[in-house]
């Protein structure tokens, strides 16, 4: 069996989607006050670094960043595989506006671990969710607030999102099996 790859955003047009995404984050929150951003392990933690440098450029604001490590909610792993430790912010998530990232929404599971993550360190006043990539198939009722953009993929396709805090390059491709 082959793969194609099909690349769907270049460099360029991450970045555009990530401007595009700290515009949308400061129209709707009326401004940046009491938002925290929460990159969910792996690539969600460096584009919300990214949002956070974004939005200072326009604020003049740094917003706080976590690292938010959802393994020990995950609802796919047999427990001997859950690790026992993960990373919260240093910060209290109570009363804040929350900003969940993450490169992938699929099918909401990932999300529905990291509300349970987020909602067992806390009381936030609301939790809103940014995505780089929607590519569809949910199985539980999750939207995203903030989309970079929509990817329609079979559910054969599979969408891989490099980074160069960890791939050395940015793209986003769709990988489908001939």
């Amino acid at each position: 069996m082959t793969s194609q790859n099909t690349i769907v955003m270049d460099q360029a047009a991450i970045g555009r989607s990530l401007n595009r995404i700290a515009h949308e984050i400061i129209e709707r929150n009326k401004g940046v006050e009491n938002i925290i951003l929460l990159g969910i392990h792996r690539r969600g933690v460096p584009l919300a670094y990214r949002l956070s440098e974004r939005i200072a450029q326009i604020e003049n604001v740094t917003l706080p960043v976590g690292q938010l490590d959802i393994t020990s909610y995950r609802d796919d792993l047999p427990s001997s595989e859950k690790m026992t430790a993960e990373t919260m912010p240093d910060f209290d998530v109570t009363g804040k506006r929350v900003i969940l990232v993450d490169d992938v929404l699929f099918t909401g599971r990932t999300i529905r671990a990291a509300l349970d993550a987020v909602i067992d360190h806390g009381r936030p006043q609301n939790i809103q969710l940014a995505v780089l990539i929607d590519r569809g198939h949910r199985e539980l009722p999750i939207k995203a607030d903030f989309i970079g953009k929509n990817v329609p993929t079979s559910r054969k396709e599979d969408i891989r999102v490099l980074l160069s805090e960890v791939d050395e390059f940015d793209e986003v491709r769709i990988i489908s099996e001939k």
